[in-house]
């Protein structure tokens, strides 16, 4: 299992090592006759959540597909629209015409041509700043799907019950409602109903959801987007910063006791260095920061398609 930090090994070290983890977990299946599954969990974190899209390129770059994908707040955005069948540069160009508009606006940033009243309304009465309805809507327009059942690759969604507390999985019905409670960050955009229940911001409860994933893949790769924060670089924090870190925070919290428990095969963490909860404008710094990440996964994926392809010759 590697972690984020083995990219401080040397070159060969680290192709090596990766090597010997593709081997065993390949072959932890003696016999099989199919290749291993492979399961894909995009975690919350706001704008870092762009990362994914890197993430998606190499998938796209060396045409492999998940069997699952599990996705939580904006990791349940980009996946669903992956699933539905969008490419990753396709999802890019979506965030590229977003970029600036819906929600960097939240945090005063540069406009776009996007009419942002149409994609974001007020809705205090509603539990929330801002109804991402439009947003949905918008986001909808570019693919034919509506529901689970009509995704290429199976999805599992997560919300939060803010009456209960407990974590809630969507894997059937109607999609972009799914989507919605799984990025109800609260306060800032309105919960949604669920029959009895009230859906939050799946952060909230289970920021990272690859346990999900675990008992059903064969391998399983986790990628965490929820940021950190750097004493000698970031600036003072005000109250938004405050506000929208802490949550942050609780995230990480809940991460590492995720990973305490039980770790993925393979656990990715970009950073993007400066970047705030809604800084969506900032699209292809948070990618150029993405790119060593990209750069490992491309490596493990890389090694794993030549033993799979070894493993299938007679």
């Amino acid at each position: 299992m590697r972690q984020s930090t083995t990219r401080a090994l040397p070159r060969a070290l680290h192709l090596l090592l990766a090597a010997a983890l593709a081997h065993c977990l390949l072959f932890a299946q003696a016999g099989a006759a199919q290749r291993p599954t492979l399961g894909l969990a995009l975690g919350s974190g706001g704008a870092n959540g762009l990362a994914h899209i890197a993430v998606l390129q190499v998938f796209d770059e060396l045409e492999i597909v998940p069997d699952r994908i599990a996705g939580t707040s904006i990791g349940a955005v980009i996946g669903g629209l992956y699933a539905a069948g969008l490419s990753a540069d396709q999802i890019q160009d979506i965030f590229d015409d977003v970029a600036g508009s819906p929600l960097d606006a939240l945090s005063g940033l540069a406009g776009s041509e996007l009419d942002l009243a149409d994609l974001l309304q007020l809705g205090l009465s509603d539990g929330g700043l801002f109804d991402s309805g439009g947003f949905l809507r918008y986001l909808a327009a570019h693919t034919e799907a509506r529901t689970f059942d009509d995704l290429a690759i199976p999805l599992s969604v997560v919300a939060t019950d803010y009456w209960s507390g407990d974590s809630v999985v969507i894997e059937a019905g109607r999609l972009f409602p799914a989507i919605e409670a799984s990025m109800a960050v609260p306060g800032l955009f309105s919960p949604v109903r669920r029959g009895e229940q009230l859906l939050i911001d799946g952060g909230t409860s289970n920021p990272l959801p690859f346990e999900l994933l675990m008992d059903e893949m064969d391998l399983v790769i986790a990628v965490d987007v929820s940021g950190a924060r750097h004493p000698d670089s970031d600036p003072e924090p005000g109250i938004t910063d405050l506000l929208f870190k802490t949550f942050s925070i609780m995230q990480q919290s809940l991460i590492r006791q995720a990973l305490a428990h039980r770790r993925p095969h393979l656990y990715l963490k970009p950073e993007a260095v400066g970047v705030r909860l809604l800084h969506f404008n900032r699209i292809h710094e948070i990618l150029a920061q993405a790119e060593p990440v990209a750069d490992d996964l491309r490596d493990q994926l890389t090694i794993w398609l030549a033993i799979q392809a070894d493993a299938a010759m007679p």
